[in-house]
């Protein structure tokens, strides 16, 4: 059986192209705050200025995770001079130079990694 309505022409809209896009029940909570914080109650105008206007941030955590393994060497470091001082109740000067070249150790490294964020 035909049906005698003609074919319906699509619409002459200033943005034919129609993406559908998916969004966890979280995700679209997190939206819909945008959404408010921004002043805007159109979700599309909201997305569309988001995916053009917008930028994502990619963060390189080599230097973080060099920088928690650096602290881990130097956390044992310190935890076997705090034993031989336990053991032999004596602070050595030598082992003060070594906390305090460990500590710069650390400083050094996380001021390398704020500075190359800027």
């Amino acid at each position: 059986m035909q049906s005698n309505t003609p074919p319906k022409k699509p619409p002459n809209r200033k943005r034919p192209i129609q993406k559908i896009v998916r969004f966890s029940p979280d995700e679209w909570n997190f939206i819909q705050e945008k959404v408010e914080l921004a002043g805007m109650d159109n979700y599309s105008e909201y997305i569309r200025e988001m995916a053009i206007k917008g930028y994502v941030i990619e963060i390189d955590h080599t230097a973080v995770k060099e920088l928690t393994r650096e602290v881990g060497y130097i956390s044992r470091s310190i935890n076997q001079i705090a034993k031989r001082i336990n053991t032999t109740h004596t602070v050595y000067k030598e082992d003060l130079d070594e906390i305090k070249e460990l500590m710069e150790k650390v400083w050094r490294g996380q001021r390398s990694i704020l500075l190359s964020q800027l």
